[in-house]
């Protein structure tokens, strides 16, 4: 079978742990924090579980509402959460082809401490024996996010296949790619036809405490991505192609948030979807804050995901505040 996107990266199961009101949060200027007593025995609210979740999984599935075939490349263990995992993605209609379960080997599990909308995630990716699969025909787009620490050269051996392929990588790196530092990920930024990032990862990968978004953008296309995509929270997202830039606000919370896990992936992986499918950059980045919108309604990253058609109808009743401009 051929595919138009395929996702690469670890896949999870998050558990979702709802701490009760009354545990202690401060704010200073690096952000808020939680804090727990050592030794308590602390109350939780509820707990849910969701199985098959991580950047990659998120995509596949996000991509797959859209309309487009999909696949997922990922590792997981022979354990009963791998094979709860393997059940959802085929429930979700995203191809299980590429999944490689290891004998004897745990799969990743996630806790998610949900405090109000914001969360915190206690995380852990085994070490699997990482590996581009056998594909018999190359697909048009790879997605790419967060693997564990160990794969370096995995990245590497995808920055090659795409280039003898003739493979469109998206890339939105986790936080270890990020600290890694671009030098030692020069190939997989040059392959990458689209990169996404936030404005505080965008710093950090430029060694730069510039606010000015033309600036980062122009910096993080310097690195060699055709196209670069950085968002900024509440303030929208802002996109470049390296001669035109473009800013989209938020599109409106129909009421407040309920989790804002998965929120980025939704976002990058519907504008790679449109690209796909064949819109400009401008009109991709019409459509993602859309999907985003709807999934922090939920709890989980892929409850909320949209089809194409409910996007479009989304698009068609915005209110005038939600336009594309130029800056």
């Amino acid at each position: 079978m051929s595919y138009q996107f395929i996702s690469l990266g670890d896949t999870v199961t998050d558990a979702f742990i709802k701490l009760k009101e009354g545990v202690h949060v401060s704010e200073d200027e690096h952000g808020a924090e939680l804090h727990i007593r050592f030794g308590d025995k602390l109350e939780y609210e509820e707990v849910t579980i969701v199985p098959a979740v991580g950047n990659a999984a998120n995509a596949a599935v996000a991509a797959h509402r859209l309309g487009l075939t999909t696949a997922l490349i990922t590792d997981i263990g022979d354990d009963d959460f791998g094979k709860r995992k393997l059940e959802a993605l085929e429930e979700a209609g995203v191809s299980t082809e590429f999944v490689e379960s290891h004998e004897g080997m745990p799969s990743n599990y996630h806790y998610v401490l949900r405090f109000g909308v914001e969360r915190t995630i206690l995380i852990k990716h085994h070490e699997y024996p990482y590996a581009i699969p056998e594909i018999a025909e190359a697909p048009e787009w790879i997605y790419f996010s967060s693997v564990g620490e160990h794969g370096l050269e995995y990245h590497h051996e995808l920055a090659r296949y795409c280039k003898e392929n003739g493979v469109k990588l998206a890339f939105q790196p986790g936080s270890f790619q990020i600290s890694l530092g671009h030098d030692a990920l020069c190939d997989v930024y040059e392959m990458s036809e689209i990169f996404f990032c936030n404005k505080q990862e965008a710093q950090r990968i430029l060694e730069s405490d510039s606010d000015d978004m033309k600036e980062l953008l122009d910096g993080i296309c310097t690195l060699g991505p055709n196209n670069a995509v950085i968002t900024d929270g509440p303030c929208g997202a802002y996109a470049s192609d390296g001669s035109g830039y473009w800013k989209m606000p938020m599109y409106p919370d129909p009421a407040p948030p309920t989790d804002r896990t998965g929120a980025g992936d939704s976002f990058s992986s519907t504008v790679v979807a449109m690209l796909a499918e064949g819109m400009s950059l401008p009109e991709a980045l019409k459509r993602g804050p859309i999907n985003s919108m709807s999934v922090v309604q939920h709890i989980g990253a892929q409850k909320g995901l949209l089809t194409r058609e409910e996007i479009e109808q989304l698009l068609k009743e915005a209110p005038e505040s939600y336009q594309l401009s130029t800056f």
